[in-house]
């Protein structure tokens, strides 16, 4: 799991792929999303592999990416000072992406009843405050729109160049194998001077994630394509409780895909296999679909279609085979290396069970689950056992991955705010992205008219028709052929 590991690769983590599917007899439903077959994965393969040309440049954006799992507790107002203190915001940072895990108290009410888009419109107040007003900018309230669409995109305004509104969502639910079309909320942010502007937000039960771009780059770089999934696997394998939520969205000619996740809890043996299988689902369920809207515009359809993927969450991967007592007392001496011997994700990875060819940072911190509900400043559990409280051995479970070329780990930690029984984590990113080359006056932008010369074959038999004369036709088509390379500052030979 190192992030130097020479051994990471694309082409290994889609061996792995195929491999854990091709025995299992493909369900009519899903075949399009199949990583194996269809035109949609043959166009991602295509769009992703496209090489930088003379026509582009790169330039860096840093990304911070966090995972929290609240445990079902509201925001409330004294929680903007610790969030502050988590995201830290500074001008280095261009876009946060955040992901919650259960912004809702996981029961059956919530699981199985109508979405409420309050929540997350209360975390969106919070973020927004914290990364606006710190930085001296005003944060308007945002607002609550009904949604009709289907999908999540930029629409240009023709007034401002490189401008751009947030129109539509997404939502792409299945329950119990048959597709769900739902109007949801988006939870726009009304802006006047804000630093950082609201890109993306959706919530599927308790996992929640919101993008966050500066205000400035909004303007400078062309946004486009974004839109969201939702995955359920959880209870059947179809309900909320448990799954994903995605972001995919394109920067110029960079695309990125961020996907926040919660995996199914439990340390026995075996639980490792449950987590494995909706990491899978989620690859394979996970769509971002075209609409007529998009016309040619071949954004990727899958997850591993993108060029910067960053998948994190409450993943509830454990520690392996290690007592309680004995794990406990490696934190107490900070041995993250022993301990990390341990870690269920690090060998599910080994053994090609899960995100084979993905990296993640060294994690030097503490264990972030779980700490007990009576004093989160201690673990819960332990010896002599307190009333009470479960029994749970420490564990990484809250975990942020990435996937592509062009990304640099620059920092990964935890953060120490004493809200539920999760210590957030986070990761700090710089990211090369493609640019057009705009300002180079050789190069034509996809709007520039260039003349239009037809082969001689298809222009001088027509000429010939009018006098008989071949000729006369040549002269005809010189003089035309002049006419237009001077307009374009074309020097041509003689016929």
């Amino acid at each position: 799991m190192n992030d130097k590991n020479p051994k990471s690769s694309s082409g290994k983590f889609r061996k792995w792929f195929k491999r854990k599917h091709k025995k299992k007899q493909p369900d009519p439903y899903y075949l399009q999303d199949e990583l194996s077959d269809g035109d949609d994965f043959m166009e991602d393969i295509y769009v992703s592999s496209l090489e930088i040309d003379p026509c582009t440049s790169t330039n860096e954006l840093r990304i911070f990416v966090g995972t929290w799992n609240v445990a079902g507790r509201a925001p409330v107002g004294s929680l903007a000072v610790d969030l502050e203190e988590w995201l830290k915001p500074q001008d280095a940072v261009d876009i946060y992406v955040l992901g919650f895990q259960e912004i809702v108290p996981l029961k059956t009410r919530t699981v199985i009843g109508a979405e409420d888009p309050r929540k997350a419109t209360n975390w969106n107040l919070l973020i927004g405050k914290a990364l606006n007003e710190s930085s001296g900018c005003p944060w308007l309230t945002p607002m609550l729109n009904p949604i009709s669409s289907d999908s999540y995109h930029y629409v240009r305004n023709p007034g401002l160049e490189k401008r751009a509104s947030f129109s539509a969502i997404c939502d792409n639910t299945r329950m119990r194998g048959k597709p769900i079309t739902q109007h949801r909320h988006h939870q726009q942010a009304v802006i006047g001077g804000s630093k950082y502007k609201l890109m993306a937000s959706k919530k599927m039960v308790g996992v929640f994630i919101s993008v966050w771009m500066k205000e400035e780059l909004v303007t400078k770089y062309s946004v486009s394509n974004v839109k969201v999934s939702s995955v359920a696997c959880g209870i059947m394998g179809y309900l909320g409780n448990k799954g994903s939520v995605s972001v995919s969205m394109s920067i110029e000619r960079t695309s990125f895909c961020f996907i926040a996740a919660h995996l199914a809890s439990g340390e026995k043996q075996g639980d490792e296999g449950r987590r494995n299988h909706q990491v899978s689902e989620i690859f394979k369920r996970t769509s971002f679909p075209r609409s007529a809207k998009d016309e040619h515009n071949l954004h990727p359809l899958t997850i591993l279609g993108h060029d910067r993927i960053f998948w994190f969450g409450d993943l509830n991967y454990r520690l392996y085979n290690l007592e309680d007592n004995l794990a406990r007392h490696l934190i107490q001496k900070k041995d993250w290396k022993a301990l990390q011997e341990f870690d269920q994700l690090r060998r599910e990875q080994e053994d090609g069970g899960v995100f084979q060819g993905w990296r993640e940072g060294n994690i030097e911190f503490a264990p972030t689950y779980k700490y007990s509900s009576s004093n989160f400043n201690r673990y819960s559990g332990g010896v002599p056992s307190r009333s009470g409280e479960k029994q749970r051995t420490p564990a990484w479970c809250d975990r942020i991955l990435w996937y592509g070329k062009g990304v640099k780990l620059l920092s990964y930690l935890r953060s120490e705010i004493k809200f539920s029984d999760h210590r957030p984590v986070s990761a700090l990113f710089s990211t090369q992205i493609e640019v057009n080359k705009s300002s180079n006056p050789r190069i034509f932008s996809k709007d520039t008219i260039v003349p239009n010369i037809m082969p001689p074959e298809q222009i001088i038999f027509p000429l010939q028709g009018t006098s008989g004369n071949y000729e006369e036709g040549k002269a005809t088509l010189l003089s035309l052929i002049v006419k237009d390379t001077e307009a374009s500052s074309i020097h041509t030979k003689k016929l």
